[in-house]
């Protein structure tokens, strides 16, 4: 299930794009091409899907946010391919590679999909339509923070508390109006006081975060180490460590195990996901109450099906659900029941 990586010596590096940069100093960079093309990254897809909340939409098919220390922009060429451009003088290869690593770019959609449709026809006829959902790899303490923000909130709100806490980070530019910041550092959240979280409107999630940031600081070896250390762990043993830090609980801790620790089969089970599950993998629960016991239910119908990518899988679904792709898919989608399959 992986691509092989685009390599950046001068012989593969990505392809001169046609489109002129935009308007910025950046005047020793231009836009290239990215080895992935709309059925492999919809940007619309992927980004304002609840995966992140730190890139902006700066233009029709334009996204732009940091990966690291590095301010990339990212658009849809008219033929669907994708092209990026590095804010930055240098433009060095490391920013490129960094991209690459965010985007996942070594798991081929189109084979991880060919499997789920095999297996699920209404996967299938979704995926027609809604090509290009993507599971991003983000850095884990970015991850972390903004997943605490997300706890029984609205995509404007986590947004809004997302930025008062990255523009503690190191500034990295502007582009079409926005401020760009670097993810700020374990040390640079310390310097936040839950006072001034609450006065900024986070209530009870100012604690969290705060002792949460008092967590990581206390693990030997640091805790952003603990936490890249979690992708070489198992995914329950991933679960119950997340677990332990403030604030975090199961829902949570799988969305940070999926969309930053490579835990591609974690399966975060919200109202949503149970609405999916029992329209389309556990009919006979239509009805129940969702309880813990149920939610390790729902997480295992969706591994059942879709083996180690249902994370993938469960992205797209959930994608499906939204209001604004909803409105892209025909009628037939919308109440097209799973079909039993057989060995």
């Amino acid at each position: 299930m992986k691509r092989r990586r685009p390599e950046l010596s001068s012989s593969s590096a990505p392809r001169l794009a046609a489109p002129p940069p935009p308007e910025t100093d950046d005047v020793a960079c231009r836009w290239l091409l990215l080895d992935l093309d709309r059925s492999e990254l919809s940007l619309p897809l992927t980004f304002p899907t609840g995966q992140t909340f730190r890139w902006k939409q700066t233009g029709p098919v334009q996204y732009t946010g940091a990966v690291g220390p590095h301010l990339i922009s990212l658009k849809h060429l008219e033929d669907g391919t994708v092209s990026y451009f590095i804010h930055s003088r240098s433009c060095d290869s490391s920013a490129a590679a960094a991209l690459l690593d965010f985007l996942n770019s070594d798991v081929s959609l189109a084979e991880i999909w060919a499997a789920f449709s095999a297996a699920d026809r209404r996967f299938a006829e979704v995926a027609r339509h809604l090509a290009g959902a993507r599971v991003l790899r983000q850095e884990p303490l970015e991850c972390l923070v903004q997943f605490l923000c997300s706890s029984n909130n609205n995509i404007k709100r986590i947004t809004k508390m997302v930025d008062f806490i990255s523009s503690s980070g190191n500034y990295l530019g502007s582009v079409e109006g926005f401020d760009f910041h670097e993810f700020p550092t374990l040390e640079q959240l310390s310097e936040f006081s839950e006072e001034a979280l609450r006065e900024a409107g986070f209530g009870y999630r100012a604690k969290y975060i705060i002792g949460t940031v008092k967590a990581l600081q206390s693990k030997p070896g640091g805790g952003v180490e603990w936490l890249k250390s979690l992708r070489k762990m198992d995914l329950p043993e991933t679960i119950d460590a997340l677990c332990t830090l403030p604030g975090v609980g199961p829902k949570v801790a799988a969305c940070i195990a999926l969309f930053s620790l490579d835990q591609h089969h974690a399966i975060p089970v919200d109202t949503h996901v149970w609405q999916i599950a029992t329209r389309h993998l556990l009919p006979e629960l239509a009805g129940s109450r969702l309880t813990p016991k149920l939610c390790s239910r729902v997480a295992e119908a969706f591994v059942s099906k879709y083996g180690k990518y249902a994370g993938w899988a469960q992205t797209l679904l959930f994608v499906a659900e939204l209001p604004s792709q909803k409105a892209l898919l025909p009628s037939h989608c919308l109440i097209m029941k799973d079909e039993k399959t057989t060995d």
